[in-house]
């Protein structure tokens, strides 16, 4: 396993573009565990390229764990349950998950999701143009989870540009610092709020919980909100425009799927495959072990790259090709194993309702012709920064 095959790889990455799988498909071929020299702490890092592999660390929370990200999130995102382990980690993911229980989202479904993405084409429809990503795909997601939240929807913007900072952090991390402050000066009034009049949402959820026969502090509280507001804004807003963009330059399948939305969660589940818009998940060894054969020492930080397991051709035929018709297979978007994604069955949801709501509000839509083809870019993040449509213009109903 030679080092010198990552940085040959990675010097013939386009970062203009950003456009990584040639470079994940050639080191994958060449060595699935990629070293990578010195990672977080001083301490040895790999990439982790293959879909099994990347799913069995995923599965083992004996061997590898989650504490990585007290390093590298903890100084933006406080005291969080991504960082948590064993017990401690179960008896706080508890109590966030009742707000996605399935009797939760078909209320959300009705008076959150499908009003919130009604209100957005309402602005576009009549005008027969638009850029998807600017006018829906930003917004939709951050208001949905700003409403569970319990946070104010129309400061859905505010939430939108934190959630971008903060998940920037290995780029800009005093950007990153800065909005997380400015996201405790903004919900701490809404806590303190919710510990005196508590209502139906998830801020009031966690201010009246107990682990261990306490109450959470303040800053634990604002540990959850700073993961979930970015998670739920972040990874959906990308996912929707993947799906998109798969949608609008594959127009044969549009036809298909605008006849028959049974349909929609192939399109979704193969989207999420295909193009995985959090492409890396962190965890670090707490034990000697191996992967695919490669020693890794106690303590080395693992990069496993999800991005890179969707494409992985020893474990999907054809992987590069968007195929709605694909054998059912699972994929790694969301995870799997303790830490597999809360949030998971809403993404599906706010997916299926806005993608079919979309094609039904939106008649007769396909690229904009004058404009650029949108382009789903980015190492980390994947997604398309635009996407100009055209449609015949309908009018807003009374």
């Amino acid at each position: 396993m030679a080092e010198s095959g990552y940085s040959a790889a990675v010097e013939g990455l386009d970062y203009a573009a950003l456009q990584p799988h040639d470079t994940w498909k050639a080191l994958r071929q060449q060595c699935p565990v990629q070293p990578l020299g010195v990672g977080e702490g001083g301490r040895p890092a790999y990439m982790v390229m293959r879909h099994d592999d990347v799913e069995s660390v995923l599965r083992d929370a004996t061997t590898f764990s989650n504490s990585i990200h007290n390093e590298s999130m903890g100084p933006v995102m406080g005291e969080l349950i991504l960082g948590m382990d064993g017990q401690e980690h179960k008896d706080h993911r508890d109590l966030v998950a009742r707000a996605f229980r399935a009797s939760a989202l078909a209320r959300w479904d009705t008076e959150l999701i499908a009003p919130a993405i009604n209100a957005l084409i309402d602005r576009i429809a009549p005008l027969g143009h638009a850029d998807l990503v600017r006018d829906i795909t930003t917004q939709y997601p951050v208001q949905v989870i700003a409403g569970i939240v319990g946070v104010p929807v129309e400061d859905h913007d505010r939430f939108q540009r934190w959630a971008q900072d903060i998940t920037g952090v290995a780029l800009d991390p005093g950007r990153a610092i800065a909005a997380s402050r400015e996201m405790a000066a903004y919900l701490l009034p809404i806590v303190h709020d919710r510990r005196e009049r508590p209502t139906d949402d998830l801020i009031s959820d966690l201010v009246t919980a107990e682990v261990d026969g306490r109450s959470l502090t303040d800053e634990r509280i604002l540990g959850f909100l700073r993961l979930l507001l970015p998670a739920g804004a972040e990874t959906t807003f990308r996912a929707m425009g993947n799906c998109l963009v798969a949608l609008l330059t594959h127009p044969d399948v549009m036809a298909r799927v605008v006849a028959d939305r049974d349909l929609l969660p192939a399109v979704i589940e193969e989207t999420l495959r295909w193009e995985t818009s959090v492409t890396i998940v962190s965890r670090n060894a707490v034990a000697d072990t191996e992967i695919a054969g490669c020693p890794i020492p106690d303590g080395a930080v693992l990069m496993l790259m999800s991005g890179s397991s969707g494409r992985d051709e020893s474990h999907y035929d054809n992987p590069d090709e968007w195929d709605i018709d694909r054998k059912a297979e699972n994929h790694l978007f969301f995870g799997t194993g303790r830490h597999q994604c809360l949030g998971m069955h809403l993404a599906r949801l706010e997916l299926r309702v806005g993608l079919d709501i979309i094609l039904d509000r939106l008649p007769d839509l396909r690229l904009d012709p004058s404009e650029p083809a949108p382009v789903i870019e980015g190492f980390a993040f994947r997604s398309p920064p635009s996407i100009p449509v055209v449609f015949t213009p309908m009018p807003v109903p009374a």
